[in-house]
């Protein structure tokens, strides 16, 4: 590819590096997947680049979906962190919710992030009503600050009762810090979430602080090698709620990167569904790893203001609804002490990786399963580390760990493995779905990932699902999720006030803010956007009530300047979505406005997809011969295709592998698979 408007996106999984180059002049692109390099994922990110581009000086930008925010979360593999507080509130990111893991029992087992010695406490405090009682002793504050310091602390976070409300005594004590902390690594809960409720808006604070040194750091040597390899162009990473941050924000405010890659997917994945006619659609990204469940309808990613990364771990950041269960390719196959068979959470990840890859693990996985029943190609190993796959050895570890405990030849201990694995899937399936009230035979099941390619047909049949979509390039959705999303950033102000009488120019002048800082940061990017889009939405309720129901409002953004609402206009839409929500309104109920919430989103040019679709071939041409796969407790003759050659229209019956470098796509008897438009490979139930 010699074009100089090359867009690549890179998204890093557990065991796998994915990289989508796309031309956009042309609109070629070109895939690689190399194995993720541990503990630093930049080698595996930079190899897989070079493996598909040697000169960077004509690349326009990279998008990176990263894990390592994540990551850190769940190893708990963040910096050493300090926490200064107003007096009485060190312990509030202990207490949590006055939850605990396990229901049972008088102890729990919680540790925070951060050690209750290096929660600090001084003297201030803002009352709920946003004025200042105490103002903040910044002499404790510089003391408490050189104290964390002095203790080795990486990064510092600020949490100040009632921030949200009046951010004076916190903005102040931030300031005093700053002046003495040897880095940036300096978070504050009224820049990172000015919003009510204490212990979600210090949680959110703390692990920011928390992922500052790591990620940052990540990020920076990522930058410093692309440019030291002559790129030029713009490097973002994809955020959380499916929009894309440029690397000074990201490194800012590194806790909204926390499941950025499975949100690229995402987003590719309601891209190719809606182009392909499939506007419903549940998408499965199963990696080395996990197997991440989401769910779209009428095109519309479900999007929650909050999650819990783990226990105790809790984002307040809007966020795709993402499902996650321990089930992806190299998760580890067990059976526990009563004789039940297990799968995952641990996995044996890119290193060693399945024991067929003969790198010193001894213990099967869902992969090795696959490959022991012959539908994984040993021959052609994906992601081109490894000359072939033993199967022999992945045998016997099944054997071993699985069969004989359980009184089972190898076969049927590799088909246990998969039913176990394939149960555990449909079950996220249903839980994104029939547990929402949403019917599955409306939905279309999207696999992707390295593996998901070769459970379709399972999620099919034990979930009902009405068809699945394999993408033209499943096993790099996520990296191709990467160059399709949009530019957006997300605001937060608590207003916490009773609808009528409210003061709509104070409401107008956070929504103008948000505007400002919003156009301004697309401004500052390089990107081209075809167009700028703004949306509004209060969190409202009844007084007395807790729990909130979103109103969008209808308001206009000309020229950069807001057009507010009026107090009527706002009655009428949080009427509209309580009924929609309860299907009856309280009569006499006081109606009350808690937070805004403002999304400013850059919308990138799409490409079209149909330039990724067959240019000639024949299903001749495409196949390359049969091989014995198991199904069903006994072999089958399937036929073998390069799916990349066969042509649109190509209709092939199950049993068949369609085999690609980037995965394998698996058509189970009693399915037929069709390749449309796009290059999709459409899987559905052959009629009789």
């Amino acid at each position: 590819m010699s074009s100089s408007n090359r867009m690549i996106g890179v998204d890093v999984g557990g065991t796998f590096t994915d990289i989508f180059v796309l031309d956009e002049a042309t609109g070629q692109a070109e895939v690689a997947k190399v194995p993720t390099t541990r503990p630093d994922q930049s080698g595996g990110f930079l190899s897989g680049i070079q493996a598909r581009v040697k000169d960077l000086s004509g690349v326009s930008v990279v998008v990176h979906g990263t894990t390592a925010g994540t990551n850190a979360l769940l190893e708990r593999k963040g910096a050493r962190i300090g926490v200064i507080t107003t007096m009485g509130l060190r312990d509030v990111l202990e207490m949590r919710r006055r939850d605990r893991p396990r229901t049972w029992g008088l102890r729990g087992n919680f540790t925070p992030v951060v050690d209750r010695a290096l929660r600090l406490e001084v003297p201030e405090r803002t009352l709920a009503d946003g004025s200042v009682r105490t103002p903040v002793d910044l002499a404790a504050v510089r003391a408490a600050a050189q104290q964390l310091i002095d203790e080795g602390c990486l990064a510092c976070a600020v949490l100040f009762a009632n921030s949200y409300a009046n951010g004076e005594n916190e903005r102040a004590a931030v300031a005093a810090v700053r002046e003495i902390w040897p880095n940036a690594h300096v978070s504050a809960s009224s820049e990172i979430l000015p919003e009510i409720r204490e212990f979600e808006r210090f949680s959110t604070t703390a692990l920011n602080a928390y992922l500052q040194p790591e990620v940052s750091g990540y990020l920076a040597r990522l930058e410093t090698a692309l440019k030291d390899g002559g790129f030029a162009g713009e490097f973002m990473i994809v955020q959380s709620n499916g929009g894309v941050m440029d690397v000074a924000t990201a490194a800012k405010l590194p806790v909204r990167t926390a499941l950025s890659g499975p949100a690229a997917g995402v987003i590719a994945a309601g891209y190719i569904a809606q182009a392909a006619g499939f506007p419903d659609v549940i998408t499965g990204d199963m990696g080395g790893t996990s197997f991440d469940v989401s769910l779209i309808a009428q095109g519309a990613s479900m999007l929650s203001p909050q999650t819990s990364i783990d226990f105790g771990m809790v984002v307040r950041s809007p966020m795709i609804e993402i499902t996650t269960i321990g089930a992806g390719g190299g998760s580890i196959a067990w059976v526990d002490k009563g004789g039940l068979l297990n799968i995952g959470p641990e996995s044996a990840g890119s290193t060693p990786g399945p024991v067929a890859y003969g790198q010193g693990n001894t213990r099967p996985t869902v992969t090795d399963a696959n490959v022991v029943l012959g539908r994984i190609d040993p021959d052609n190993p994906i992601g081109g580390k490894l000359d072939r796959l033993d199967v022999e050895a992945a045998k016997s570890a099944i054997l071993k760990h699985v069969g004989q405990p359980l009184g089972m030849d190898a076969l049927q201990a590799a088909e246990a493995i998969l039913r176990v694995a394939n149960s555990r899937m449909a079950g996220a399936l249903r839980l994104v779905s029939i547990e929402r009230g949403f019917d599955p035979e409306r939905f279309a099941f999207m696999p992707f990932g390295g593996g998901g390619a070769l459970h379709s047909g399972a999620m099919l049949a034990e979930v009902g699902l009405a068809r699945a979509i394999v993408p033209r390039y499943p096993g790099v959705t996520s990296a191709m999720g990467c160059v399709i999303a949009d530019m957006r950033q997300d605001f937060v102000q608590t207003i916490n006030a009773m609808l009528v009488g409210i003061d709509l120019s104070q409401l107008t002048g956070f929504m103008q803010t948000h505007v400002d800082s919003g156009f301004a940061t697309l401004d500052a990017a390089q990107t081209h956007f075809e167009r700028r889009d703004t949306e509004f939405t209060l969190d409202m309720a009844y007084l007395g009530q807790t729990h909130t129901v979103p109103v969008p409002l209808p308001v206009t953004v000309e020229n950069g300047r807001v057009t507010p609402p009026t107090e009527a206009e706002i009655a009428t839409s949080f009427d509209a979505a309580y009924r929609a929500t309860y299907g009856r309104l309280l009569q006499n109920g006081v109606r009350r406005v808690i937070n805004l919430r403002s999304a400013i989103t850059g919308r990138r040019p799409r490409f079209d997809l149909a330039t990724l679709a067959p240019k000639g071939g024949s299903t001749d041409q495409a196949f390359k011969g049969t091989r014995q796969v198991h199904f069903d407790g006994s072999w089958h003759e399937t036929k073998l295709y390069e799916r990349l050659v066969l042509p649109i229209g190509a209709v092939i019956a199950g049993p068949a592998i369609l085999e690609q470098p980037d995965t394998t796509v698996l058509i189970e008897p009693g399915l037929v698979g069709t390749v449309d438009a796009y290059g999709n490979a459409l899987m559905e139930r052959a009629t009789v």
